[in-house]
């Protein structure tokens, strides 16, 4: 800020800068001399160890439901009628049909998130069916998807007769049947192999010596 009339402005004041030591103290002969060039960092292990604990998202559980609950605006009188239809029922509410195809809700234990999927037609005065709107519903959130009418608004508000959850059995193949049980052949005897006699030589008597006579 400048300063007011009839004062002086007080000279610039300059830095000192301190001379630098005459004598700087050398580094002690034992250091270890400082490598040029540092080596780089070594990369931090972010592989899954022994102790760690690995914690698995499960997957979010829909329940399904047999009807959708459904609040309706009638913008000229600002009436709002609270009605539900069944899945797959179409319901008249003014010049709109309304059909929920499914309803789904979430288990006590998980956030609270009913949606339904709707489609919503308009009945003109032609007596033409007009589609409007075909998509998600959700309670939690009535302006995200909403019905573009200029008399007539809908929205989801709940679900309503919820339906048992069925779980898939692992289908187990059938154990073939056994097969009848067959007698053992019983092993034929080998047949031993003929023995051929040789034929025996003819026997000779010995000559007798002289003098000897046979009797």
């Amino acid at each position: 800020m400048p300063p007011p009339p009839g004062a002086v402005a007080a000279p610039p004041q300059r830095a000192r800068v301190s001379p630098p030591p005459a004598n700087p103290s050398p580094p002690p002969a034992n250091a270890p001399p400082q490598p040029a060039n540092p080596p780089p960092p070594q990369p931090v292990d972010t592989s899954p160890q022994p102790d760690d604990t690995v914690v698995t998202e499960m997957p979010s559980q829909k329940i399904p439901n047999g009807r959708a609950v459904f609040s309706g605006l009638d913008k000229i009188t600002g009436r709002i009628i609270s009605f539900d239809a069944g899945i797959g029922e179409t319901v008249q509410f003014g010049a709109l049909q309304v059909t929920a195809r499914v309803c789904y809700t979430r288990p006590p234990t998980e956030a609270t998130n009913t949606d339904a999927f709707v489609e919503v037609d308009e009945v003109t005065l032609q007596g033409e069916i007009k589609r409007i709107f075909s998509g998600w519903m959700f309670a939690s959130s009535p302006g995200l998807h909403a019905v573009e009418h200029p008399i007539y608004d809908v929205w989801l508000t709940d679900c309503a007769s919820p339906r048992p959850m069925q779980v898939a059995q692992p289908e187990v193949p059938p154990a073939p049947a056994p097969s009848p049980a067959r007698a053992p052949t019983p092993a034929k005897p080998r047949q031993a192999a003929p023995v051929r006699q040789q034929p025996q030589p003819p026997i000779t008597p010995a000559p007798l010596p002289p003098g000897q006579q046979q009797h």
